[in-house]
């Protein structure tokens, strides 16, 4: 793929240049087949005026966490320590505690109720268990607003202990799951979930560059996230930050890591689950675990930002069809991209996101650090930089 270098470069170029409402600060972007890197560039600035992007860069890769989590889960399924059916509660009491809300009473109290069912680690992982986010749902905004419930920023058990939507399996939308997965994951384990991930994931794919916790020299190498206003200029926030030494490990959105050690994670699962230092999951996991499981009427959905200042509206791909996985999101039509029909990947809200393709053998990482979510630079560069992978593939597949 010869080509692939010059067109990835000049995506990068693109939007890292010019004023700053058509550029992102910098980023970092990175193609792998399932041997190791075929691309990797950095293009701008880790904050705004300050040291160039590199590609041993850090960065608060939120969201793109749960895959591994999730991972630390399909290990306890094939161990048999996890059965993803049962009530979680048997591995973490206290989400057999929460209650489904109903709307407010007239002084803005919560009207609650027990749910009809337990929820299960399955729903967990499919997002069909009933959480939310405060940025992507007006209840739990008010909530935040009205009744101090904490940010999942915040990284604590308070903000874990949010009344659920509907009842356990009723549809399909994104939220805290995979943070209380992580929490079913310790009660397995009797580890925190960052020990869990270091042994089990970590180490047998030589990932080093990646915790809930900065060491000095991650920190030093870390990029600073950047507001974008509404005349699309950039501001660094330099007071802001995933907590360091978190109260809770978020399986959902907690790690900090540069790019390289990703595609680490994203070969394992091209290579059926084998890393270079040993096997994460069984090729027939992984198999299973990258399909849809989403019962009709179940469906993924458009993220509806209800919180400016943390996202837009979001979605891939509008007007395809798209299910989700243990934990990914599928795309179940070839996207516009390139992308085929059975690929998988997602993304971290500060503007990071990633696909891997097990048909081709290829999977690509876009790393910024931008708010609010689906920014229209980094979005649009990145679908960009997807769509330059895929004609690169197609003019190799035909020289």
């Amino acid at each position: 793929m010869t080509n692939l270098k010059a067109s990835c470069d000049a995506v990068l170029s693109q939007v890292s240049g010019g004023d700053a409402a058509g550029r992102v600060p910098g980023v970092v972007a990175m193609v792998t087949d399932r041997d190791g890197d075929i691309y990797s560039g950095a293009a701008g600035e880790r904050r705004l005026g300050g040291a160039p992007m590199t590609e041993d860069t850090v960065f608060a890769i939120f969201s793109t966490t749960k895959a591994i989590a999730g991972t630390c889960a399909l290990q306890c399924v094939e161990e048999g320590l996890l059965d993803l059916d049962a009530p979680a509660k048997d591995y973490v009491p206290a989400i057999g505690k929460l209650q489904v809300i109903e709307g407010f009473e007239a002084d803005g109290t919560p009207k609650l109720r027990p749910p009809k069912s337990d929820i299960t680690t399955r729903q967990l992982m499919l997002h069909t268990a009933g959480f939310g986010y405060d940025f992507f749902d007006e209840t739990y905004r008010r909530l935040a607003e009205e009744r101090g419930q904490p940010s999942v920023v915040a990284a604590n058990r308070a903000c874990l202990e949010t009344p659920l939507l509907f009842d356990p399996g009723e549809r399909w939308t994104y939220g805290t799951n995979i943070d209380w997965l992580g929490q079913v994951l310790e009660g397995i384990r009797g580890k925190r979930l960052g020990e869990v991930m270091a042994s089990r994931v970590f180490a047998p794919l030589g990932m080093t560059d990646i915790a809930f916790t900065r060491s000095d020299d991650m920190k030093a190498r870390s990029a600073v996230i950047h507001a974008r206003a509404g005349d699309g200029g950039l501001t660094p926030m330099d007071d802001f930050a995933l907590p360091d030494d978190p109260e809770i490990h978020m399986g959902g959105h907690g790690l900090y890591a540069s790019v390289p050690e990703y595609m680490k994670f994203i070969r394992m699962w091209l290579n059926d689950g084998a890393g270079p230092h040993g096997r994460v999951l069984k090729p027939e996991t992984v198999d299973w675990a990258t399909r849809g499981a989403l019962v009709p009427p179940q469906k993924v959905t458009m993220l509806r930002g209800v919180i400016p200042s943390l996202s837009n509206d979001a979605e891939f791909f509008p007007g395809l069809a798209k299910d989700w996985s243990y934990t990914f999101m599928v795309n179940t039509e070839e996207a516009p991209t390139g992308r085929p029909a059975g690929a998988i990947g997602w993304a971290g809200l500060a503007n990071s996101y990633y696909w891997i393709d097990r048909k081709n053998g290829v999977g690509g990482y876009w790393a910024t650090q931008i708010l609010p979510f689906a920014d229209a630079v980094s979005f649009t560069g990145y679908m960009a930089f997807e769509t330059a992978v895929y004609r690169a593939i197609t003019a190799a597949a035909a020289a």
